[in-house]
């Protein structure tokens, strides 16, 4: 099966709109803003996450470009078609759910096929159908079987080829892998990549995980308390944070801060840090500097490097990697990621009591205001 087969009847978006537009979009339950005045532009065929702790926002955006939660303020376009005041049933989205929500009376076939026959779609184009879904999540000849009768795993591609198959020009992912074990749950976002490349559909996916994110999105907005704080590609997001929490939140940083002085200087205990210009920041203003734990080296450094000392305070061991907690100062520590390929042998490794040099590169050095 090709994209082709699936994408033939999808409905024509208007030319140069973004197929999710969200403007001036709030939620508001009783004393409590769940979303506040948020704008949100999902390119067509993107997959595009939106992350977030849990109760910044993001299921409630998500149901309310679905149709299932009415927005207080603000507007809901799909592909240009202004649908804030349509039921779901009249938008051209589908769903699919952490809880997979199969019927357990139905087979793998009629669950799929459930949406079409609703329809009143012909026999010949419904086998046709359903059997290019099934095809397409890999669950060819277990179209008999009943849900009990499958893993999670095989629930959620069920799931999918559902929503699938009525073919929506946006398909709503709520958190869908949440339920599965670990192995389990890296394996589908594999698939679900796979899924959305094959088929083109845009599909906008809500969760709290960082690494599914990055693993699987060509955009992700990250959201805290009805915010968007930075949206960007996975790169952007994880190499270039825009705020302190983004930082924080997205893998692990060392935050410090520092004293900001005019000229784009950040003096931060005995480091210097040469940063340019911060617009809006004023002399002697506090900042927060973070560095990634992967981007500070220990010893091997180069006179272009950040440098202060450290002593090792505790040692993680993780298989392929080492985690160093060094302390530059009392009460100022940081993690240090080191790639066991560098000391491949225990003794070659640093003990804690070791006092070292460690030291980054000025433009791994993130400075937020």
């Amino acid at each position: 099966m090709t994209a082709d087969t699936l994408t033939a009847t999808q409905p024509t978006a208007t030319a140069g709109r973004p197929a999710v537009e969200l403007v001036g979009i709030g939620k508001t339950y009783g004393e409590a803003e769940v979303v506040k005045d948020l704008d949100l532009s999902v390119e067509a065929g993107t997959f595009f996450s939106m992350l977030g702790p849990s109760g910044c926002g993001k299921t409630t955006t998500l149901r309310m470009i679905g149709g299932f939660v009415d927005p207080t303020r603000g507007d809901v376009l799909l592909h240009g078609e202004d649908v804030t005041d349509l039921p779901p049933n009249r938008r051209d989205v589908n769903t699919v759910f952490q809880s997979y929500a199969l019927f357990d009376h139905l087979s793998i076939w009629d669950n799929v096929a459930f949406g079409l026959r609703r329809k009143r779609t012909g026999k010949a184009e419904l086998r046709q159908r359903v059997g290019e879904m099934l095809e397409l999540v890999q669950l060819t000849g277990r179209d008999k079987d009943m849900p009990r009768e499958l893993s999670g795993g095989q629930k959620q591609r069920v799931a999918l080829a559902r929503a699938l198959v009525n073919r929506p020009s946006v398909l709503l992912l709520d958190e869908p892998l949440a339920a599965l074990d670990l192995k389990l749950r890296r394996a589908m976002q594999v698939e679900l990549k796979r899924i959305q490349r094959e088929v083109g559909i845009t599909f906008v996916f809500v969760t709290h995980d960082q690494d599914e994110a990055l693993t699987m999105s060509d955009q992700i907005a990250v959201m805290n308390e009805g915010r968007i704080h930075q949206c960007g590609t996975p790169e952007d997001i994880y190499e270039r944070p825009t705020t302190a929490f983004v930082a924080g939140f997205i893998g692990t940083a060392n935050r410090m801060t520092g004293d900001y002085r005019d000229g784009g200087l950040v003096l931060a205990g005995d480091m210097r840090l040469r940063t340019g210009e911060l617009e809006g920041c004023r002399e002697g203003e506090q900042v927060t500097i973070a560095v990634r734990p992967e981007k500070i080296w220990i010893s091997d450094l180069t006179p272009e490097m950040v440098q202060t000392d450290g002593l090792v305070k505790a040692t993680v061991y993780g298989g392929p990697t080492t985690t160093y907690l060094m302390e530059i100062a009392p009460g100022v520590e940081l993690a240090v990621l080191e790639q066991n390929l560098q000391r491949a042998r225990t003794e070659d490794r640093w003990t804690d009591g070791e006092r070292v040099r460690i030291g980054w590169l000025p433009e791994h050095c993130l400075v937020l205001h």
